[in-house]
């Protein structure tokens, strides 16, 4: 039986046109299926291109991770007073999912071009916490944390839901991600979810609840994220995100367990990751970047797709 499912025409049409509508990431309208041949700096072979093209588990560990990263005081005073964070949540994650996906699926010039330009932007970014913690948005603590959150996040959110992974594959999603990375700044991004569960646990002691992070969840439940014949399963997926914050992380912030999801949820919410996993949209990030490396655009949703 193929693991690949198309949908109706005028349905594609229109979720291609949610890919096309991605705010600007930093780097430009992106084509992802050009300049042709052009490699990206994660090779389509790696764990990453299988992980990033299922939108599902991406909105559910973006979630998931924005939740740790405002756990941080730095990283929450930078996100909360010097970006559009709080007057355009949706912009700011659809923004920070742009550059996800040029980082991962843009041809290698585009990328590069990008990165250096979120570079200088944190290089211009400073403030001092309420508790009087001066703090710089390029240093590479603060950019190791972000990342590491990120990667959790979206690896957790896909073994989770999506499909179950063996440890090796997600060492070697984390490995892989290690030289993007360092060109961000975060030069001590950790190699593996071994070294990911040791800076948690360097970085308890540094995090803390804030009422920002319930303002942020609560504007984030309001927002008109998807499409209103989709708008039920919003509330559903960022219950899914919360239960892929670490126990002792939602103890430390004070998020009810309460909020996550039910047996019947979650089992609706690993039907809807599992379809989006197979379900091949021509007009998307991932499918364009097969095209432009000459692969056919289901590569990523057969078995061909896990290099095998």
């Amino acid at each position: 039986m193929s693991l690949v499912l198309r949908l109706p025409a005028g349905i594609e049409r229109k979720l291609e046109l949610l890919w096309r509508g991605l705010p600007d990431s930093g780097a430009g309208r992106v084509d992802f299926s050009t300049p042709a041949g052009e490699a990206a700096l994660i090779s389509a072979q790696s764990m990453s291109w299988r992980v990033f093209k299922n939108p599902v588990t991406l909105f559910i560990g973006g979630v998931a991770a924005v939740i740790l990263e405002l756990a941080e005081p730095c990283v929450r005073t930078g996100v909360w007073e010097h970006s559009r964070f709080r007057k355009d949540p949706v912009g700011r994650l659809q923004r920070t999912g742009a550059a996800a996906m040029v980082t991962v699926y843009g041809a290698r010039s585009v990328a590069t071009r990008m990165i250096e330009r979120v570079a200088r932007m944190h290089s211009a970014i400073s403030g001092v916490t309420p508790c009087g913690v001066a703090f710089t948005a390029a240093d590479p603590a603060l950019l190791t944390w972000v990342h590491a959150t990120a990667s959790y996040g979206f690896i957790a959110a896909y073994a989770e839901y999506a499909c179950p992974l063996g440890a090796p594959e997600i060492d070697e999603f984390f490995r892989e991600s290690v030289p993007t990375a360092q060109l961000y700044g975060a030069v001590d991004a950790p190699r593996s979810m071994r070294e990911v569960e040791s800076l948690f646990a360097a970085m308890k002691g540094r995090l803390s609840r804030s009422a920002i992070l319930f303002e942020f969840l609560d504007l984030l439940r309001a927002a008109p994220v998807l499409p209103r014949p989709l708008a039920w399963i919003q509330g559903l997926l960022i219950r899914a995100a919360l239960d892929v914050v670490p126990a002792w992380a939602r103890e430390r912030l004070g998020l009810d367990a309460r909020q996550g999801l039910r047996s019947l949820e979650r089992s609706m919410v690993k039907s809807i990751a599992g379809l989006a996993d197979r379900i091949v949209l021509p007009g998307s990030a991932p499918a364009q970047a097969c095209v432009r490396l000459g692969l056919p655009v289901t590569y990523l949703y057969g078995r061909q797709g896990r290099g095998t």
